[in-house]
């Protein structure tokens, strides 16, 4: 039920500020307002978004819990969507996802709210592919038969029956 009051209440706390905002400004500087923090909003998801995923992938490598990491890349995309939704106050919202603080104290918010029963993380790596200085040389090849016609086009290189 929460919810569905969530989805009925926002845009109409939405409708009610773009009147009272394009009374006060006009209708061409609220559009222009709904644009530029759209605008703001995006560059400002991308920065944090990539420094959140340069966390994510250091706490997997050096095998760390990447619980906290997650969160903040879900709440920074979280974030990117609110400010892409034309509005005030789901700008709002959005613009204070992106304060590191806020979503820290939200994380520990929800972490006391949901119970996590097990983390587990293998310590499992691929086996390194072979370097251009081994001995191991990947590649295709194709049975010919004796009374095949030969290719005319080019003189022999060495590594084909001609």
């Amino acid at each position: 039920m929460w919810l569905f009051l969530l989805f009925v209440t926002i845009p109409i706390v939405e409708i009610g500020l773009f009147i009272q905002v394009g009374g006060w400004l006009g209708l061409w500087p609220t559009l222009g307002i709904v644009i530029l923090t759209a605008m703001l909003g995006t560059f400002l998801v991308r920065a944090q978004g990539l420094m959140a995923m340069s966390q994510i992938r250091s706490n997997l490598q050096e095998f760390q819990d990447p619980t906290e990491s997650l969160a903040h890349g879900a709440m920074i995309l979280a974030s990117g969507l609110l400010l892409l939704t034309p509005g005030f106050f789901t700008d709002a919202v959005g613009f204070a996802l992106l304060v590191p603080p806020v979503r820290l104290a939200l994380f520990h918010w929800l972490r006391n709210k949901v119970k996590v029963q097990s983390f587990v993380q293998t310590n499992y790596r691929r086996e390194e592919r072979p370097t251009a200085n081994s001995d191991v040389i990947d590649g295709d090849f194709a049975d010919i038969d004796d009374d095949a016609p030969r290719p005319t086009h080019n003189p022999p290189s060495g590594w084909t029956r001609h």
